[in-house]
């Protein structure tokens, strides 16, 4: 299952880019696409694939790259002060889908780790990609000049 949402994950993200118009963006997507195939490799062979490895699939600069692309876009959005209800433009909806698939592929491979160590960079990188994916749909939303929705709380 891990694998396969991994797969679906790539998939999403090979979408948001045919609606994304920033090469910065669009280079360090395609960088998250081919890390994506690697760790996909990884959950579906298992030990096998950890014993042919001298390192981790997922370096610590690879972590770092997405780590500052969000603190870039971060500096770039209003402050969030409420939930934002997903949506907005295109390209920040499918990256609200990109979020949510990830959240699941992260909750995935952490239930495989209880049973099966997985490297713990592995996990570090895709629990900073949902992040990424979020800040990215408010960065594209700002970009694109299109209102967040915010969650109207009946409990204030």
């Amino acid at each position: 299952n891990s694998y396969g949402t991994v797969d679906e994950l790539n998939s999403f993200i090979g979408l948001l880019v045919t609606h994304t118009e920033e090469q910065e963006t669009i280079n360090l997507l395609t960088e998250m696409q081919n890390v994506l195939f690697n760790i996909g490799c990884n959950l579906a062979m298992g030990d096998n694939f950890k014993k042919e490895l001298k390192e981790s699939v997922v370096t610590n600069k690879l972590i770092e790259n997405v780590e500052k692309a969000i603190d870039r876009m971060q500096a770039a959005v209003p402050e969030l002060k409420s939930f934002v209800i997903p949506g907005g433009s295109r390209s920040a909806a499918i990256a609200h889908v990109c979020r949510t698939v990830c959240r699941r592929a992260e909750r995935l491979i952490i239930a495989l780790d209880e049973t099966s160590e997985v490297d713990k960079n592995l996990l570090a990188y895709i629990n900073r990609l949902s992040d990424y994916f979020f800040i990215l749909s408010r960065y594209l939303n700002n970009i694109e000049k299109v209102a967040e929705k915010i969650w109207q709380n009946p409990c204030k």
